[in-house]
This record gives structure tokens, sequence and C-alpha cells, in this order.
């Protein structure tokens, strides 16, 4: 009964008076919604991770990124190769940290073909390149490159280079003859002899 004023009457008072009220708490709700979604946003952080973790960690798995390779082995980086000598062999080939590079005598050099996959690579870690490589008493035109699961392996005379993982050290050469045909490269992509 009260839809239509009555002359001298306004509406105006009434409705503003709810109105103002509705709004101010709604106001206040959201003020306090606000703050709590602050609050709340801090205990929902580990969940955003949480979801999002597997995304990450997913291709750490299967890229071959920070020395691992898609077949689940590894690999090792360098960006230098150099030539000396270690533990009574002839001269050898390391990578920029004095690591013993070798050759694989079921590979071949000519086209240069790697067969150490899988979990070969666990042990033998293939040698992955930028670009370009420096080089110090190694011949730049005996070094190339073969195309590996996505990235780019190095050759040696033809020769896929790796790295041991039971060489921790510079200068240590205990890769050299495992299984009767592993054997740390000379500058010219030969198998290295014992000096003497």
């Amino acid at each position: 009964m009260d839809a239509t004023p009555t002359k001298g009457t306004s509406l105006i008072p009434r409705r503003i008076g709810p109105s103002l009220a509705a709004g101010l708490a709604c106001a206040f709700l959201l003020a306090a919604c606000g703050s709590s979604n602050d609050s709340g946003t801090a205990g929902a952080a580990p969940v955003a991770p949480a979801t999002s973790a597997p995304a990450t960690s997913a291709p750490a798995a299967s890229t071959p990124v920070a020395g691992t390779s898609p077949a689940n082995g590894q690999t090792a980086t360098t960006a230098a190769v150099l030539a000396g000598s270690a533990q009574g062999l002839a001269s050898i080939v390391t990578d920029d940290k004095g690591l013993t590079l070798y050759r694989y005598d079921e590979d071949q050099p000519n086209p240069s073909k790697w067969t150490c996959s899988g979990t070969c690579t666990k042990t033998w870690l293939p040698v992955i390149v930028p670009e370009s490589v420096q080089t110090s008493g190694v011949e730049k035109s005996l070094l190339g490159t073969v195309h590996r699961n996505g990235e780019t392996q190095l050759t040696l005379a033809g020769w896929p280079l790796y790295r041991y993982v039971g060489d921790t050290a510079a200068g240590q050469t205990n890769g050299q003859g495992k299984d009767g045909e592993w054997y740390a490269v000379t500058p010219a992509g030969q198998k290295s002899g014992v000096t003497g």
C-alpha cells in the first residue's frame, strides 16, 4: 500500500536509509573479504605451486636442460676443448673444466653416429656444446657435432665425445680402457695410449 506516495510524503528518505545501510554493509563485507583474501592468499599460496609444480617439474625431467637428456641419461656441457696429458696417458683432450673426454669404439666417425643411449648415458655423459667452441691444442677443423635427441653433441675427427662419471676431478682418466671400448681421445681423435 505504500507503493503510491500520498501528497506531501516522499519515498526518498525511506529508500535512502535502507539503501545506504545496505551499501555500507556491502562495503564493510567487501573490505572484510579483501583482508580475508589477503591472509587467504598467503594460505593459498602453497596450493598454487602445488598445482603448478607438476607442470614445472615435468619438463625438467624430460627436457635436456641442466644435465639431463630425453633418454633419462645425463649430459655434460662444455664451451672449450683443450689438449693436455693426465695419469700416464699420451696427449688427451679435456673439457673446459679439465675433465677427460672419451670416445666409444661402438660409435662411428664417418658419418658421425652415436650408439651410447639410455642407461649408457648415465655413466658416459654425451658432451653437449653451444654453437661455438673454444680450442687450445686441438685442430678446430677436426671438431664437429652430431644431433642427439634435440641437442648438439661434440665430435672430434667424427667420433662423438663423452665424459665419464667416474672422473670427478681434473686430470683423472678413470674411464680409460673401460670394457675394452672406452678410451681417452687424443687431439687427433685417436685412442690415447699409455706413455712410456
